[in-house]
């Protein structure tokens, strides 16, 4: 019998304007990040992300023990690679966290979980999974009543909310802490492009 040939796994593959779903957990499951303090740190790393790393945060919700967001790269090129730019964040927010939120080091365990979004309609496939944690953990009677989640530098599909609100129905009560909103403007990210 003639033996098999398989194909070969592609080591590299380029999307313009890719955009990555990525979980992140913390060392040993440590039940460290729903407060406004963590939140807070955790926020003002993914909105120097940009600068800093030349990513773009989209959507993110924070639970106890991990934080799922969604990331593109600038349409002028990253500073970083991915793995670059996860490490550097998880970096800044560990130092961020261990003082003042009075967590001790590892704060995340290694590495990370990303995932291509291979179309507009799986980004928001993802998210409406993805937004419905808090309730599934018995954290929010409702998606909308989990105060950690929001969005940064684009918000997509649906971008008319401004950037560092929660992504909320019409008439919906915004329950974020002040700290949390950040309703400077900034750039719309164009998918597709």
């Amino acid at each position: 019998m003639a033996e098999q040939k398989h194909l070969r796994r592609l080591g590299r593959i380029w999307i313009p304007s890719a955009v990555y779903f990525i979980t992140v957990c913390t060392h040993g499951r440590k039940p460290v990040l729903a407060s406004p303090i963590a939140a807070g740190i955790l926020l003002r790393e993914w909105q120097a992300a940009k600068d800093r790393h030349g990513w773009l945060v989209g959507r993110y919700v924070v639970m106890p023990d991990h934080v799922h967001f969604f990331c593109a790269e600038q349409a002028k090129g990253e500073k970083r690679t991915l793995s670059q730019f996860m490490n550097k964040w998880k970096e800044w927010t560990a130092k961020g966290l261990i003082t003042p939120a009075t967590i001790s080091a590892p704060v995340w365990q290694r590495g990370f979980v990303d995932h291509l979004m291979r179309s507009d309609e799986s980004y928001g496939e993802k998210w409406s999974y993805v937004r419905e944690n808090p309730v599934r953990a018995g954290l929010a009677s409702s998606w909308e009543a989990w105060p950690w989640q929001g969005f940064v530098d684009f918000n997509f599909p649906g971008a008319d909310q401004k950037a560092g609100q929660s992504p909320r129905p019409a008439g919906a009560a915004t329950t974020s802490p002040s700290m949390l909103q950040n309703t400077a403007p900034r750039p719309s990210l164009i998918f597709g492009d």
